[in-house]
């Protein structure tokens, strides 16, 4: 009986589908899959559970995870990853990250002082919020930079944003025209 329990066990408590996190790396999922990854980051049991064994926190900005496989991206193998917000990455070792930024097609948005960030949008379309219907723009970046908390290596990979619409994004205070008001003060 329990021999054939633990089967039937194993295969209810396995996910519905895999983590495909060399096409997250990659940019080759959508915000929807993205979003898909956080509630495993925000158990760690169940991250455990799909392989990605949380590690002390190096950079107050991000979450390290070492993979229980190791995972090929952008050529390189690896077995950490980190996660900053929207963005997923692969820490590579690789002390130049330039040859990896060129051979992707990014633009350098900052090259001095031993730090390197390059990036380049790869989709930016109009699609509908999934819960409330709304108009978003969906955005995915691919980017390759070095951060000062793992020298020798480069970060690769991708970052997914759902944002509203220009017209639709609230005015930010700073940016709003003074109110026009007439001789009188009285906006007349």
């Amino acid at each position: 009986m329990l021999r054939t329990a633990l089967p039937l066990l194993l295969a209810a408590s396995a996910p519905a589908s895999a983590l495909d996190l060399p096409a997250l790396i990659e940019c080759r999922q959508s915000v929807a899959e993205r979003a898909a990854l956080a509630p495993l980051l925000d158990d760690p049991l169940k991250a455990v559970a799909q392989g990605l064994q949380p590690l002390p926190q190096g950079n107050r900005f991000m979450s390290e995870y070492r993979l229980a496989q190791p995972i090929t991206v952008f050529g390189s193998r690896t077995e950490l990853v980190a996660v900053a917000g929207s963005s997923v990455m692969a820490i590579l070792d690789e002390a130049d990250p330039r040859p990896l930024a060129q051979r992707l097609g990014l633009e350098t948005g900052y090259d001095q002082d031993g730090k390197f960030m390059a990036g380049r949008e790869l989709v930016s379309r109009d699609v509908a919020d999934a819960k409330s219907g709304e108009a978003r723009i969906e955005s995915i970046i691919l980017s390759v930079s070095t951060v000062a908390s793992h020298p020798g290596r480069t970060l690769a990979g991708c970052t997914y944003s759902l944002d509203l619409p220009e017209e639709q994004a609230p005015a930010r205070p700073e940016l709003a025209p003074p109110p026009i008001t007439g001789p009188g003060g009285d906006g007349h």
